[in-house]
């Protein structure tokens, strides 16, 4: 026998007043994996998975917001999401959960393939990177952090050491904004490496091994060193309206790490 289904109308619990007057900045979902698709600048674009936040503000006489809303949002754009998809997903967060402002942040990894400098021996790189983007009443603001791990050596350490250098593994957060279209990940990426003593690989032969640990040896940086660096080289690209660097060197010979930050507006 066919099993039927009484529609019984339910109380929408989230709508009911508030009375302790306190409006809540974000409210929503986090931890949504969903795949996406990124413009990829040498291989036209790239397949990954991102973690996700979806978030709205809610107002100080609303309850809750409605949770499954979000969700739906994220799925009714299908199995590949991708960056363009963010100002209309954020227009329909507000629009749909009648709010003035609307977050989506999605992390991934970035994959990149590189050659071992020697050899030339073929091995994938992942990098960090978050989109973050905010509608606020129509006003779209959108920021790009790319998180990049490179290697430094200590330049006190190669002046007063007779027998090599420590060296440890630094790791530069570049976030910026721009006035038009956004800087592929791949020119932040290299940017940031060329201002260190020398970049990651994932696969090293012997005479590439030898090649990296001369190089950073011939090039050694301070914290200081990195962070100026990375600064200098944005500075001189004409579309970046705002940019924060922070790196962090986790030494080798100390049980704790050397950090350094810049920010700047260009506006």
């Amino acid at each position: 026998m066919k099993k039927t289904h009484n529609h019984i109308a339910l109380e929408d619990v989230q709508s009911r007043y508030d009375q302790r007057n306190i409006p809540i900045d974000q409210v929503g979902v986090r931890g949504i994996r969903h795949p996406i698709t990124l413009r990829d600048k040498h291989r036209t674009k790239q397949a990954t998975v991102a973690e996700f936040t979806l978030a709205v503000d809610l107002p100080h006489n609303f309850k809750g917001t409605h949770m499954s809303r979000f969700v739906e949002i994220l799925n009714a754009h299908g199995n590949e999401l991708s960056a363009a998809m963010l100002p209309k997903m954020l227009t329909e967060l507000r629009t749909r959960l009648h709010a003035d402002c609307a977050h989506i942040k999605m992390s991934f990894p970035y994959f990149i393939e590189k050659l071992a400098p020697v050899t030339g021996a073929k091995g994938l790189m992942d990098y960090r990177v978050v989109f973050d983007a905010t509608d606020r009443k129509g006003e779209i603001d959108f920021v790009m952090h790319v998180t990049v791990p490179v290697t430094t050596v200590c330049p006190c350490s190669k002046t007063i050491s007779s027998r090599g250098a420590h060296n440890q593994r630094g790791e530069v957060r570049v976030s910026l904004r721009t006035s038009g279209e956004m800087l592929w990940i791949e020119d932040v990426i290299q940017l940031v490496e060329s201002s260190a003593s020398c970049e990651l690989y994932s696969l090293l032969k012997r005479p590439d091994e030898k090649f990296v640990t001369e190089k950073a040896y011939d090039n050694p940086v301070f914290v200081e060193d990195l962070v100026r660096n990375v600064a200098v080289k944005l500075n001189s690209l004409p579309n970046i309206t705002w940019y924060r660097i922070e790196v962090e060197n986790h030494e080798s010979i100390h049980n704790h790490s050397a950090y350094a930050i810049i920010e700047k507006s260009l506006t």
